[in-house]
């Protein structure tokens, strides 16, 4: 019996994801199919419900929907409840249960560098989902301090908030006191949807040198405007597709409990981009 998972979202079009997990299915002779399925920030509810009558066997979450997600959810997993949002969900016959493997997706390329978190400084952009779950991440890996960096100052205060409350030093800053950053970041993380659409950076190039490591989440396109700039610094790049690979796996080992095929899923997303 064919099973059928997706990812939902808005935008969606830009998702690799289809692309990775049919490479999956294919590489392993399984009979399934992933499909991208855009679902508008005000039509959760209604759209929840129709995934379930389509049996949908599960589906991942992105932009807007990792929050608001957990309302809808049966059961969710110790990251979700840390965390405060999901990117993997699982349907048995309309139950759902939530998963949040971003957040030891978003490790794992930096633990793949052996590059050390503990007592770092890090500046983030971007206040949503997968935010909270790179916070929980630098919290778990004893990071120092993490300034946050939003357009809605509200979203960024319930963000240091949860910060502070899972053991993780933080303070708010405005897009407009960019410019009077001091420059010594350990990390500059983009986990906001700036260069999606090749919007110009706003990090001052100032603060970006050769021991910076920059980690922008952003896959596509691969070399961002901030990316762009930081290689002109010389500086550690850790790219978002990294990300998008690790989580993927943890995904399609969460849905069909076996092992993904790891080359066949790399392979898959570096043939995306081109």
């Amino acid at each position: 019996m064919l099973k059928t998972f997706a990812v939902i979202g808005d935008p969606i079009d830009h998702s690799l994801s289809p692309t990775i997990h049919n490479a999956a299915y294919r590489e392993l002779g399984l009979e399934c199919t992933y499909i991208a399925y855009k679902i508008p920030k005000d039509q959760l509810d209604v759209e929840i419900d129709s995934l379930k009558k389509i049996k949908i066997s599960g589906f991942n979450v992105t932009i807007p929907h990792k929050i608001n997600m957990l309302e809808f959810l049966d059961e969710m997993d110790e990251n979700c409840r840390i965390i405060g949002a999901t990117n993997t969900v699982i349907n048995e016959d309309g139950y759902l249960k939530g998963y949040n493997t971003d957040m030891d997706g978003f490790l794992e390329p930096i633990k793949n560098r052996n590059i050390t978190i503990k007592d770092s400084n890090v500046l983030l952009l971007g206040s949503g989902g997968a935010a909270r779950a790179i916070i929980a991440g630098m919290a778990k890996e004893k990071a120092k301090e993490v300034t946050i960096i939003n357009r809605t100052k509200e979203h960024a205060t319930e963000l240091k908030e949860f910060s502070i409350n899972i053991g993780l030093d933080a303070e708010v800053k405005s897009i407009t006191e960019m410019n009077d950053l001091h420059t010594d970041y350990n990390f500059i993380i983009n986990s906001s949807s700036l260069g999606l659409k090749n919007e110009s950076n706003i990090v001052p190039p100032e603060i970006i040198n050769e021991e910076t490591i920059v980690y922008d989440i952003v896959y596509k396109p691969v070399n961002t405007e901030l990316i762009k700039e930081s290689k002109k610094k010389n500086a550690e790049i850790i790219y978002g597709y990294e990300m998008l690979l690790s989580q993927a796996i943890r995904s399609f080992e969460i849905w069909l409990g076996m092992d993904a095929p790891y080359d066949a899923m790399k392979k898959a997303i570096l043939g995306g981009f081109s």
